[in-house]
């Protein structure tokens, strides 16, 4: 009855979970995390604030369960990095989150490698991964001590280790996508040669001890945040996908255990190496999902979240207002960090409930978009799709996903998807007997969306909204 405390340390927050060995929910505490937004594309985090909020909800969900762990595991944003002092632990830099998009120039200039980076790693030569903002620290803030992801530098802190796991290291651009180790050559081609990396691990991996949260247990089952969700929702199978909407929006799709590479823009990266074999995914990603609906907040357009449905039924309908959610750029299949957001159809009639329904319809067609792509990829189209996150509270949002995806929707019953995976994973670590697939519990359904919108219906819509993303590229100008 392996009792785990869970941390999913994201970009808005960090959640600690305690579960015991039913899966019941013992303790649970969540520390907010507020990014700096800069203007020219940056994104920050304090790392300071990031070990603070690990720490502390970490020890209030444990105090909360009244139980003593047997394990700790960590869930990590996958591609925010910083750089780091590997003797004392010191930052050296503010940690330079996934959506950070500094490092542009840095890919510009290695466009002509485009070919051979997807081809070497399953990914697209994006500021959105790893290495581009690795070495854009390098450039312009400091040439000291190690450069890393984030969870590299918060396991450290726990345990004293210098790791990552086989999943985080897949999203750097520069791992090979086969066998997920380091690659000499294109380490060099960013100028990060000569650095201290960290040893790749396996998810189901026993990595070190920590005694930060009482007691000295044992560390493992490290994983990203989404591959965490991928597992949870029991996708286990290639061609399962499911949409994570969170600070963005995530669709993962398992390919099983060969390393395919994408012929439709989507990102190919490891899902989780575990029992000694490798599973993979596709991703597409929507930069901005709950991250905006706080700018619609801070414009003072809705109150709070939860006045999102309120004030989108009101409008009933749109009325020609179409959204493009480029707030940090443009991934799959534009993968166009200089796109800008924008509203388009407005009139003298438009009112914030207009907009508001605007955003959500934004967000449900770039994620059908994402879900036609891995249909292509995996040569069949998607039948239902699982999804989670905050945002998944709203059922205006999840409607319009259901209508645009013309597939049923089903909502995970928990809020706490990303540590339940992270905490199959560090089940997996502590019995290296259990199958993976007896850690991952079974679920039903909180809420199943069916598409309420023809197909006409939906192509119509999806058709104007891509002539609304045309609009802005165009205004952008070709790259």
């Amino acid at each position: 009855m392996t009792t785990v405390l869970a941390i999913d340390q994201g970009t808005s927050g960090t959640k600690a979970v305690v579960v015991d060995g039913d899966d019941t929910v013992l303790g649970l505490a969540e520390l907010p995390v507020r990014p700096a937004y800069l203007p020219g594309g940056g994104v920050e985090q304090d790392p300071r604030e990031l070990l603070d909020s690990v720490l502390g909800a970490g020890r209030r969900a444990v105090e909360q369960a009244g139980v003593p762990i047997d394990a700790v595991t960590l869930a990590n944003q996958g591609e925010t990095v910083l750089a780091w002092d590997p003797a004392t632990g010191e930052p050296l830099s503010t940690a330079v989150v996934w959506q950070d998009r500094r490092a542009e120039d840095l890919c510009a200039e290695l466009a002509g490698h485009a070919g051979r980076i997807a081809e070497v790693t399953g990914l697209v030569l994006d500021p959105y991964f790893s290495a581009p903002k690795m070495a854009w620290l390098r450039r312009n803030v400091t040439a000291e001590g190690v450069v890393t992801t984030s969870d590299s530098w918060l396991v450290h802190h726990l345990t004293g280790e210098f790791v990552t796991d086989a999943a985080t290291a897949s999203r750097s651009l520069v791992t090979r996508l086969d066998d997920a180790e380091w690659d000499a050559r294109l380490l060099d081609l960013f100028g990060l040669g000569g650095e201290r990396l960290p040893r790749v691990v396996s998810c189901d991996e026993v990595i070190g001890h920590t005694s930060a949260f009482g007691g000295n247990v044992p560390v493992g089952g490290l994983v990203v945040d989404q591959q965490a969700a991928l597992l949870a929702q029991n996708c286990l199978t290639a061609g399962q996908a499911k949409c994570t909407f969170g600070t963005g929006a995530f669709l993962l799709a398992n390919t099983g255990t060969s390393a395919a590479r994408s012929t439709a823009g989507l990102a190919a990266s490891v899902a989780w190496r575990a029992r000694g074999e490798t599973s993979y995914c596709l991703d597409g990603q929507v930069y901005t999902a709950a991250s905006a609906v706080r700018w619609i907040q801070d414009l003072g357009l809705v109150r709070d979240a939860a006045d999102l449905d309120t004030v989108a039924a009101a409008a009933g309908d749109s009325e020609g207002v179409m959204f493009v959610p480029a707030l940090a750029g443009l991934a799959a299949p534009w993968w166009r960090p200089d796109a800008k957001a924008a509203f388009t159809g407005m009139t003298l009639s438009t009112g914030p409930q207009h907009l508001v329904l605007a955003v959500l319809q934004g967000i449900a067609a770039q994620v059908a978009g994402l879900g036609e792509l891995v249909a292509a990829d995996l040569g069949r189209p998607l039948t239902a799709m699982c999804v989670d996150g905050g945002l998944t509270r709203s059922r205006v949002l999840m409607q319009a996903v259901a209508d645009l995806t013309q597939i049923p929707i089903g909502v995970y019953p928990s809020q706490h998807a990303t540590p339940l995976g992270a905490v199959a994973l560090a089940r997996a670590a502590l019995d290296p007997s259990l199958p993976l697939r007896e850690a991952v519990p079974a679920w039903e359904p909180a809420m199943t969306y069916e598409p309420r919108w023809s197909a006409d219906q939906a192509a119509g819509f999806r058709s104007r909204w891509e002539n609304a993303v045309a609009g802005v590229l165009a205004r952008e100008g070709n790259r």
